[in-house]
This record gives structure tokens, C-alpha cells and sequence, in this order.
């Protein structure tokens, strides 16, 4: 892969570090700020909301920026607001800060995908936006199980300074590699109907709504459950992130490698199936070793499932490629804050054990979705 892609995989790294900090230690958060689980996890679902209106917003607002400055701006962003909320006082006003500190992943994601047709040959697109996509795969490796070890070790305050010193390396590591004039073109209104009006578009956008709720469901509330349920201390809660993510890593790598043989449609069928399997499951993993292994079929969906839909997105449209992956990324963010606020809801009506047969009707849905996404798309073509 061209060198000028590692810094943008490493940004995804650094902004999937920071929004999976808040999940890796909900319970450190939690107890500090003297909050329950359910109140907690409004810093998931507030922040969410806010990266799914900003997506499509920054979009269209930034449209004309050069990549190199917006980019390493908004890393520096990230920077800055995570010490800000490492010394929030009170939940009220880690609760602000965090929302804003959620400005730059609702930029950077969507915008370092989009630009990577500039960046590589056509015929390099699917593998290089994958490729850059993998950054989350490996925040989940290490970024959420260091956030984890860290918050339960030295409190939650030290994971988000961690993120902080990440996002400075990243912020000057986007400046130094990536070449200046890099402004895919600007879309006209007309564009963003076009967009808003493509069958094959905005069900692909419905599919990644559908399986980011389904997942956030339970996802966001991995901390609490198996402290509840099992018992895990922090290391044990960091070992199991650590191998969910390295899971999450190989799915991500397979979908990469082998995405053009397989097809996207398919590609992205096969990662929901993967991850509805798990939920159906997962009142099995009555230890570490058996959670583990229930939640093996979900990372290997979890992360390439994105991975395959912002291809799948490009490959419909690439023209359209700036509008439908903003909106993709608002909608991973949609689900994110759905799935997290109807946990939440469940948790405080006393029903935790039941979260994960709401994830698994999201990711039911999303299959069907998807279906309907392939349809429309081969009816367009």
C-alpha cells in the first residue's frame, strides 16, 4: 500500500482508541462519578448522536478544504478535548466536553475515506479503503484493551490523556505525510438529492443503521454486563477486549484480502451473519473462556462489515462516493446512539439479560436490508 495511507490508518486507529475509551471503562466512570451503568452510557449515546448529524454536515462544510490541514486539524481537535474531559469535574460536564470532543471522528473517517480515490489508483480503491478502515480493527486490538487496563488500573482520567497523546502523534504524522492539494471535488446540491434519491444508496445506509444498533445493544455495555454476570475485574474485562479485537483485526484483514473474489454484497451478508450468530449465542459464555469464544463469529463481522459497506458504497456510486460515505459513517453513528440508548433503557428496567435478542432482531433486519440493497443496486446498474 502507498505510504501516504498509514497515517490515515493510524487516525482511524487513534479516533477508534477514543470512542471505544468510553465503553473500556463505563464502570471506572461510572463509580467515580457516582452514576449508574445506564446514566454512563448517555456519554455513548449523546456523542453518537452528535458524529451522526455532524457526518454529513462536516461533508457538506469542509467541502473545500485541503485534506492535509483539515485532517491533522481535526486530530489536534481530538487532542485537546480529551485532556479537557480527563479533568471534567463533574458527569455534567464530562457529558459536554465528550460531545465535543466527538467532533473529529464524525470528520476524519468519512473525509480520509474519501479522499483515498485522490491517493491510489482506481483499481486499487476497494483494497485502499479497506486498508484504511483497518485502523479501527486494530483500536480494538489495543486501543479499547489499553483504555481498559489503564482506566481500571490508574482511573478513567489516564485512559483519555492516553488518547490525547496519541492523537498529537497522529495529528503531526497526517502533516508531515500527507501532500498538500488534496480536495476531492465539492458535490452540488444537485449531487446530495441524487444521493438522497438512490434506492441502492440509502439502503446500504439503512443496513449499517440496523447492525451498528444491534450491535451497540449489548457492545456498549460489555463493561457492566460482565462485571454483573461474571465477575471480571479489569484485567480480566482488558483480556477480553484484547482478544475480541484481535479477532476483529483478522476479520478485517480477510475482508480485505479477499473482498473483490467474494463481492461486497456478499461480503457484507456474510460479517452481519457472523455477528447475529454471536448474539444468538451469547447466553452461552457463562465464563471468560466461553464468552470469548461465543464472541469470536462477531469480530470477525464486526469491523469488516464497515470496511466492505464503505466499498460497496463507493462501488454503487463512485461519483456520489464524498455524500454516501459521510452518511455511512452518520449512520454507524446513529446506531451506535440507538443501540446504546435503547441498552441503557433495558439495563434500568432491570433487563440486561435480555439485550443481546435486541441486538440480534437489529441484525436480522439488517440482513433483510441488505438484501434489498443489492437488489436496487443491480436494478440501477
Amino acid at each position: 500500500m502507498p505510504a501516504v495511507l498509514w497515517p490515515l490508518l493510524f487516525g482511524n486507529f487513534v479516533i477508534g482508541t477514543g470512542v471505544m475509551a468510553v465503553p473500556g471503562t463505563l464502570n471506572e466512570i461510572s463509580d467515580s462519578l457516582a452514576v449508574s451503568p445506564a446514566t454512563a452510557g448517555q456519554l455513548i449515546s449523546a456523542g453518537a448522536v452528535l458524529m451522526c448529524i455532524g457526518a454529513p454536515l462536516f461533508a457538506a462544510l469542509v467541502a473545500g478544504w485541503d485534506r492535509r490541514r483539515l485532517l491533522a486539524l481535526s486530530m489536534a481537535w481530538f487532542a485537546v478535548m480529551h485532556v479537557a474531559c480527563a479533568f471534567a469535574p463533574n458527569f455534567g460536564w464530562l457529558l459536554a466536553l465528550r460531545v465535543l470532543a466527538l467532533v473529529p471522528p464524525a470528520i476524519f473517517t468519512p473525509q480520509a475515506a474519501a479522499c483515498v480515490g485522490l491517493l491510489v489508483p482506481q483499481e486499487q480503491r476497494g483494497r485502499a479503503i479497506t486498508f484504511v478502515f483497518l485502523g479501527w480493527s486494530v483500536a480494538s486490538v489495543l486501543g479499547m484493551p489499553i483504555a481498559a487496563m489503564v482506566g481500571g488500573t490508574f482511573g478513567w482520567r489516564s485512559a483519555f490523556l492516553v488518547v490525547a497523546g496519541l492523537s498529537v502523534a497522529s495529528a503531526a504524522w497526517v502533516w508531515r505525510s500527507m501532500p498538500d492539494g488534496v480536495k476531492p471535488p465539492a458535490l452540488s446540491l444537485a449531487a446530495w438529492k441524487e444521493t438522497f434519491r438512490s434506492k441502492a444508496l440509502m439502503a446500504c445506509v439503512a443496513v449499517t443503521v440496523l447492525y451498528a444498533a444491534g450491535q451497540f445493544v449489548q457492545f456498549s455495555y460489555f463493561a457492566p454486563y460482565f462485571k454483573a454476570k461474571l465477575g471480571l475485574t479489569p484485567g480480566g474485562l482488558s483480556l477480553f477486549f484484547l482478544c475480541f479485537g484481535a479477532f476483529g483485526l483478522a476479520g478485517n484483514v480477510l475482508m480485505t484480502r479477499y473482498i473483490d473474489q467474494v463481492g461486497m454484497e456478499r461480503g457484507v451478508m456474510i460479517a452481519i451473519g457472523l455477528m447475529a450468530l454471536s448474539l444468538l449465542l451469547f447466553p452461552l459464555g457463562t465464563t471468560l473462556l466461553l464468552a470469548v469464544g461465543v464472541c469470536v463469529p462477531w469480530a470477525l463481522g464486526c469491523f469488516s462489515a464497515n470496511s466492505a459497506q464503505q466499498a460497496r458504497l463507493v462501488g454503487i456510486a463512485p461519483a456520489l462516493a464524498t455524500a454516501s460515505v459521510a452518511l455511512n459513517s452518520s449512520a454507524m453513528y446513529a446506531g451506535q446512539a440507538i443501540g446504546a440508548a435503547s441498552g441503557g433503557w433495558l439495563i434500568a428496567h432491570g433487563e440486561m439479560e435480555r439485550l443481546h435478542w435486541a441486538g440480534l432482531a437489529g441484525l436480522l433486519a439488517s440482513m433483510v436490508a441488505s438484501a434489498l440493497a443489492t437488489r436496487y443496486a443491480r436494478r440501477g446498474a
